[in-house]
């Protein structure tokens, strides 16, 4: 698993490459925890492009984070998911809290404007 991490503006990207399952979850949310602490962020996007698979300790992953961003007043969105990843998304039903975008600068454009994190679902 490979975690890559861009901080702009306000707001963190991370990457990820490989498989998000039960091999990879813990030292994934260590990655970014660490750093959402480290560098005091309040708003992140989940980049899913390169993800090839992911189970239900990928789902805890992304939910961990959500719960964390949400107590710092902050949020999380994911984009550019596989189909594979978009149906584990569909039948767990994150769909319903968490926002995602097709592409990362879809993401960018649809959350930051004017200077302020704007948050917009999208129900899929």
């Amino acid at each position: 698993m490979y975690v890559k991490f861009e901080k702009r503006k306000d707001y963190l990207i991370v990457s990820l490459a490989g498989e998000l399952d039960h091999h990879s979850a813990e030292e994934v949310r260590l990655k970014i925890d660490d750093k959402i602490d480290k560098d005091n962020i309040k708003h992140v996007i989940m980049d899913f492009s390169s993800i090839t698979f992911m189970d239900s300790s990928g789902i805890g992953v992304v939910i961990g984070r959500y719960k964390k961003l949400q107590l710092k007043k902050g949020s999380l969105v994911i984009t550019s998911l596989t189909n594979n990843v978009k149906r584990i998304f569909n039948l767990s039903g994150m769909f319903k809290i968490i926002s995602t975008f097709d592409s990362l600068d879809e993401a960018v454009s649809n959350i930051w404007w004017r200077g302020q994190w704007w948050k917009k679902i999208r129900w899929r």
